[in-house]
């Protein structure tokens, strides 16, 4: 059985962890762990987890078809690891962190993290827990009107591990970048990880302790 939540098929606005403005749209799916609006021009798949408010929308709308859903059929329930595994090789924008978005393919969907291609960054490892919102776009769109062969779609360099806390334990001793480098402290040697603590070694040698938990993710530059 679907969820029916009371603000289906309403136009509605969310705030969402770390997002200074909210997101407009219409609500036209609700899941046990996951939502999707459409924008009148895009989907937005957004984890309950980092919805801290929902309500009905103050402004005007256009009134707008919604087109087919481009993961799921409208009679399957909707839920985060399966728009995540059926958004494998799709051109799409991740919201995580700071005030930009990354864009590229999902490749692969582990325990709790997933990993996402990017001509910028490459491979990069997501933790599930902090992905704030995914837009699947047009199939015939690509990353930057990039073609195939500027653009290959690699696989990850770095043999995979089950879990967020085993990979990060497999880069010890690696140059890594967390939370796409959102400011200079979370760049370094990967030194340590103890009792959920990462110690890294910053550009002047200094060591910086993070706790696990606010990893939000870590890509090799």
């Amino acid at each position: 059985m679907k969820n029916r939540h009371p603000l289906f098929d309403q136009q509605v606005e969310l705030d969402i962890s770390g997002k200074f403005a909210p997101i407009r749209g219409k609500l036209i799916e609700f899941g046990q762990d996951i939502l999707v609006l459409h924008t009148g021009m895009q989907f937005v798949y957004v984890p309950l987890i980092h919805l801290q408010q929902l309500r009905l929308s103050n402004s005007k709308f256009e009134p707008f078809e919604v087109p087919e859903l481009p993961f799921e059929a409208y009679n399957e329930t909707v839920s985060y690891r399966k728009i995540l595994m059926n958004a494998k090789g799709m051109f799409s924008e991740l919201y995580i962190t700071g005030n930009q978005s990354i864009h590229g393919y999902v490749t692969t969907v582990m325990n709790d993290y997933f990993v996402f291609y990017s001509p910028i960054y490459h491979t990069v490892m997501v933790s599930l827990h902090h992905l704030k919102y995914l837009i699947p776009y047009n199939p015939n769109v690509t990353p930057y009107m990039l073609t195939p062969e500027q653009f290959p779609l690699r696989p990850s360099p770095v043999t995979l591990s089950r879990t967020f806390d085993q990979q990060l334990r497999k880069l010890m001793g690696e140059f890594v970048v967390l939370d796409l480098g959102e400011n200079s402290h979370k760049t370094g040697v990967l030194k340590a990880i103890d009792q959920r603590m990462l110690e890294l070694s910053t550009a002047n040698g200094a060591s910086v302790f993070l706790h696990f938990d606010h990893v939000k993710t870590v890509h090799l530059p």
